[in-house]
């Protein structure tokens, strides 16, 4: 197996080598990540900017442009081989709710998706070694897993591991994504007149995080494993939305 391993923390980040590291055990690696931190980049590709590729070391590469960027750079075709998997973390933080629109790291797995091949974001609740290595673990698990019982072709699995060593874990559960309440935006000082300055607040906190949601698991201690799909259809209105156009 082949692994295109990107994240959105840059390719020097401690989370995307330590899982580099476990993955090599199991599959050929390809790092293929953004030169710089580009968290919170979502989706976004750098149409109206040069992308440089830039080879570091054998089957290690890094990108001036995001995410998505480098997903999409390594899927078309600079690389001698096909990659058959892509996975993208470890991310420093955490990856729950609404924060999935947001991230640079989910998006790259959305990437690797679009482009027709299996994809898992990986996010670690903590940010130190200890965790990195649970974190890891966890994912050289699933992906084992995945030879035997592929998941479906239009899903993306965005894991969340608690702060906890891997003894300490209850398992690995299946769930929804939860939301967040809104985060309030910092009120910043402005010394030119008719500016308003502001800087983007910290997540909030779990809101819908009940039984069964991705909040949930992780506090009570459970790995987090949700299937996101790509299709964004309300597919559930679909016929009543025909409806409502012909009244």
């Amino acid at each position: 197996m082949i692994i295109l391993l990107s994240n959105d923390d840059g390719y020097l980040a401690e989370g995307i080598n330590v899982l580099a590291s476990h993955l090599r055990e199991i599959a050929e690696v390809i790092i293929f990540a953004p030169k710089v931190n580009h968290s919170g980049s979502s989706s976004a590709l750098s149409l109206r900017s040069k992308l440089q590729i830039e080879k570091i070391a054998k089957n290690i590469y890094c990108v001036n442009g995001t995410p998505a960027d480098t997903v999409y750079l390594g899927l078309s075709g600079f690389l001698d081989k096909e990659p058959d998997m892509v996975i993208s973390g470890i991310n420093h933080g955490a990856n729950l709710g609404e924060d999935v629109l947001y991230s640079g790291t989910v998006a790259a797995a959305i990437e690797g998706r679009v482009l027709g091949l299996p994809s898992i974001a990986v996010s670690s609740i903590a940010k130190n070694s200890d965790n990195y290595e649970v974190a890891a673990k966890i994912t050289s698990q699933l992906v084992e897993k995945f030879d035997d019982h592929p998941f479906p072709s239009d899903t993306i699995l965005n894991i969340n591991v608690p702060d906890k060593n891997y003894r300490e874990l209850n398992g690995m559960v299946a769930t929804r994504l939860g939301t967040r309440h809104r985060s309030i935006p910092f009120v910043m000082k402005s010394d030119i007149k008719n500016t308003f300055d502001y800087k983007i607040g910290p997540p909030g906190e779990g809101n819908d995080a009940g039984p069964g949601t991705d909040f949930y698991a992780i506090e009570n201690n459970s790995v987090s494993i949700t299937p996101i799909h790509i299709d964004m259809t309300n597919h559930k209105i679909l016929s009543g939305m025909t409806e409502w156009l012909t009244e």
